[in-house]
């Protein structure tokens, strides 16, 4: 199965070859002919499964072919509610990649800033509209969106909506859209509440369950540096300088971190470029080229500009920053380890990601095995990380806090590096 079989329109089969999309995820394949046939879709998925696609190429192919939707000034015609900010821009993201050959606009509208620019974003007129729901309710409240108009609305990470206390914001704002609409709902987990919520909005819905990649490939060697946050750097340096690493695709969670790290690798000496939604598209390409062909020794990625990318003979990924969702992960680290050659995958943890690290471990059912014997090694890591797991029903003996070198039960002490002295 590949795009082509799913009856895309050119301008979208266009962006989604040159994002490097060939083939759809099960998600994709299954969802994208519900959608397009205006149906209502109930989607069991998490994150990392395609879901932001699986909706966001339907709905592009749906307003770009119906010109009828057209009702005077430009107006809102799809909105997709999401539970935080990070996410919001991340399905911004994807409208943009997948819809840069349309003639579709798009916004994103999210709390925590001033709202004079997404204002003006909304006066210019916009077709899709991607907001967390305080926000959306904030600027409806002020007349500044107008929802009349709506054919299509996305509830996405429902469940995660009833997990922060925006259960009610949500309900406000359905009671503000048009009865008569196609509804897309996503939740990767389905409580009571969101069951009595999805039945209450869905029409005659089709039901669509995914479940997430949970394992890892057997030939990435996977390892973990407990580090302190401002010693991550100089452990990215001291890796790096290792003449063994011929390549290494390095992971941030941030478009702003990704160009932090290539700024510091660059000063110290090695050659390294970054690829994020802020970059054109011929920058991306440049520095993905770059890397393919060995120019530059070190890609710096956020996941979704690292979404569709293809390395033959990867030899590192490097998580610089563990990924807040557990199958991000498997994700990240499936980059390298390809078509049965081997892989290393190497993973850095400071204290403010230990729950991150647990959920991870959790997902792929083992634990990662940690290399203590490096310069920059987080001393009492361990102890914070058991301590971290019997608040939650743990057991075993605490390890002395003050040795910093207690291994996590059942992790291998391993050796990277000389000692810092």
């Amino acid at each position: 199965m590949s795009f082509e079989n799913l009856n895309l329109i050119e301008p979208i089969l266009k962006a989604l070859k040159t994002e490097g999309y060939t083939t759809p995820t099960p998600i994709q394949e299954q969802s994208i002919p519900i959608i397009l046939d205006r149906k209502d879709l109930l989607g069991c998925a998490q994150t990392g499964t395609g879901k932001t696609a699986a909706f966001a190429i339907p709905i592009l192919q749906i307003l770009e072919g119906g010109k009828i939707y057209d009702q005077g000034p430009r107006a809102i015609k799809c909105l997709i509610l999401t539970p935080t900010r990070e996410l919001a821009i991340q399905i911004g993201e994807s409208f943009t990649a997948y819809g840069r050959h349309t003639g579709m606009k798009h916004t994103v509208i999210f709390g925590g800033v001033s709202q004079g620019s997404q204002v003006s974003a909304l006066k210019s007129g916009v077709d899709i509209l991607i907001a967390t729901p305080g926000r959306l309710l904030d600027l409806i409240n002020q007349k500044f969106v107008q929802l009349h108009y709506l054919k299509i609305f996305v509830l996405d990470e429902a469940d995660r909506m009833l997990d922060m206390g925006f259960i009610h914001d949500v309900k406000k704002i359905i009671t503000k859209i048009p009865q008569k609409r196609q509804t897309l709902f996503f939740s990767a987990t389905m409580p009571d509440e969101i069951q009595k919520l999805a039945n209450t909005i869905l029409v005659n819905p089709e039901k669509v369950e995914v479940t997430p990649a949970s394992s890892t490939a057997d030939t990435i060697d996977q390892s973990l540096f407990f580090v302190e946050k401002n010693d991550k750097k100089k452990l990215l340096i001291h890796i790096l300088n290792d003449k063994s690493i011929k390549s290494a695709l390095i992971f941030s969670r941030t478009k702003h971190g990704a160009d932090k790290i290539t700024k510091d690798l660059v000063k110290a000496g090695i050659k390294t470029e970054a690829i994020h939604g802020n970059k054109s598209q011929n920058a991306r390409q440049k520095a993905l080229s770059n890397f393919k062909s060995g120019q530059i020794k070190a890609l710096i990625a956020t996941d979704i500009a690292a979404r569709g990318i293809d390395i033959d003979e990867l030899s590192h990924v490097i998580n610089f920053e563990l990924p807040n969702i557990p199958e991000t992960y498997v994700h990240r680290i499936g980059r390298t380890g390809r078509a049965g050659s081997s892989g290393i995958a190497y993973s850095f943890c400071d204290e403010e990601e230990m729950e991150y690290l647990k959920d991870i471990q959790k997902l792929i059912g083992k634990e990662i095995p940690i290399i203590e014997d490096q310069p920059y090694h987080m001393r009492g890591a361990s102890f914070i990380m058991s301590k971290s797991t019997k608040k939650k029903g743990g057991s075993g003996k605490k390890p002395n806090p003050s040795s910093g070198n207690a291994p996590m039960s059942g992790s291998p002490n391993r050796r990277f590096g000389n000692k810092r002295r």
